[in-house]
């Protein structure tokens, strides 16, 4: 029996923008644009990338961009009851962001506890923005992620656990490659279609709890655990 493990990502995904692209679309001059094409097409690291943007932002509009994100940032529909859901089964469930601190934190406060959170730092000590880098590629991987999703899912999987990724973007394509079941939306998803990944496409967390449902390693662990169908 496979145990599974739930790995999410946050902008795009918990969230119903990217919430990085909202404050550089706000508040950076037009340089950011070729930084983040860069970045969708693969020619610069995501850490690389998104570092960049950042240092294009002066410490400054700490209170600005915040204050900015909180009030525009919406939870997709469904999420806090699918983390309720997973919780009551006893789904292991960890979010993972390229998103940062500053953000991610207080958007999930009262959702999810701060150990299963897994995000990037920001700093606002110097002149600019500078972007620290808690959770580097391991060994096994050289993308330069920032925020290593395969290295995580490594570190927390055990030997025969069933991985689910959900998300949406370029910053969780390794992470679905590594992972036995994808539920993807937009870039994910049709890099998914492309790379021929295991996957099911979302619109909410009513549907990533639909497909969870439905899928035969989570049944077969709830049915088994304490000997009971824990889906019903």
């Amino acid at each position: 029996m496979r145990k599974p493990l739930i790995i999410c990502d946050f902008d795009g995904t918990i969230t119903t923008n990217d919430n990085i692209i909202s404050i550089m679309k706000q508040f950076a001059p037009e340089e950011w644009i070729a930084l983040k094409d860069g970045v969708l097409s693969k020619d610069i690291s995501i850490k690389d990338g998104v570092g960049r943007m950042f240092e294009l932002l002066p410490s400054s509009l700490k209170e600005d961009i915040t204050a900015y994100v909180l009030t525009q940032a919406e939870i997709r529909p469904g999420f806090k009851e699918f983390v309720s859901f997973l919780d009551e089964k006893g789904l292991p469930f960890y979010v993972v962001s390229g998103g940062m601190d500053f953000f991610v934190y207080p958007l999930l406060e009262g959702i999810i506890e701060k150990d299963r959170i897994y995000c990037n730092e920001a700093g606002f000590t110097g002149r600019n923005i500078e972007i620290r880098w808690p959770y580097p590629c391991d060994g096994s991987c050289g993308n330069e992620c920032g925020c290593c999703k395969p290295s995580i899912i490594r570190r927390l999987k055990g030997r025969d656990d069933f991985v689910v990724m959900i998300g949406d973007s370029v910053t969780d394509v390794e992470a679905a490659k590594c992972s036995d079941l994808c539920i993807a939306r937009d870039y994910l998803l049709r890099e998914c279609e492309g790379l021929g990944l295991k996957h099911a496409a979302f619109g909410d967390f009513h549907d990533a709890r639909r497909i969870l449902e439905e899928t035969a390693e989570v049944k077969e662990w709830c049915l088994s655990k304490n000997g009971r169908n824990l889906l019903r």
